[in-house]
């Protein structure tokens, strides 16, 4: 393949990588702002709560 070649095929795939940064960016944008639309200020609710630790006194 010529360089020039390689360069353009270069060039599509740098451009198609930087549209799907993009498009990538702006559905999280809009997903962002219809869940804040449509969901009150809540705290979230913890999916699993750890338990509790407790600390062992052991002299090593």
């Amino acid at each position: 393949m010529p360089l020039r070649e390689l360069g353009v095929i270069l060039l599509v795939l740098v451009v198609i990588f930087v549209f799907g940064q993009l498009w990538f960016h702006f559905v999280e944008t809009l997903l962002r702002w219809l869940k804040k639309l449509f969901v009150r200020h809540k705290e979230p609710s913890k999916w699993h709560p750890l338990p509790v630790e407790q600390e062992e006194n052991s002299d090593v």
